[in-house]
């Protein structure tokens, strides 16, 4: 396997692992699991053989149990109050300020894209708009060197 092979098979499992956080995230808003739970749950799911397990587990485990400062943060970068947005777009956003603040091994525009097109898949008609406002405003906070 190549390097480059190797580079993209790593991107697509991230990709996966978000794509399955975000299902996991808004579960956890509606119902308020505990993140041991809902990852043994998705951990079943036939996708998760692609995800990057890791990070699904790493991220699955951080966020809800900082999620009330994630929220916080939220709110200084956006104007709508975390408590009004729509359970899809809040999970894209509290994952994207995650990686934002947590994974700086991530760059910025990764983090803002991949929001961009969970947002595309699973939310509202413009929803990706808001995503993307938002997570450019929070990683020029946060990541204002890697811009620059």
């Amino acid at each position: 396997m190549s390097a480059q092979s190797s580079g993209r098979d790593r991107v697509q499992a991230r990709a996966a692992a978000r794509k399955l956080l975000v299902q996991a995230l808004y579960q956890w808003q509606l119902a308020r699991q505990p993140a041991a739970e809902l990852a043994a749950q998705y951990e079943l799911a036939p996708e998760f053989a692609r995800a990057d397990r890791e990070y699904f587990r790493t991220a699955l485990a951080a966020i809800p149990a900082e999620f009330a400062g994630l929220d916080a943060e939220l709110a200084r970068h956006s104007d709508i109050e975390p408590a009004r947005l729509d359970p899809v777009e809040h999970a894209i956003l509290v994952l994207g300020l995650w990686e934002l603040m947590a994974r700086p091994e991530i760059p910025c525009r990764v983090v803002i894209n991949e929001g961009i097109e969970l947002a595309k898949r699973f939310g509202a008609t413009d929803g990706y708009r808001y995503v993307n406002a938002v997570l450019d405003r929070a990683s020029r906070a946060h990541r204002g060197a890697e811009l620059a």
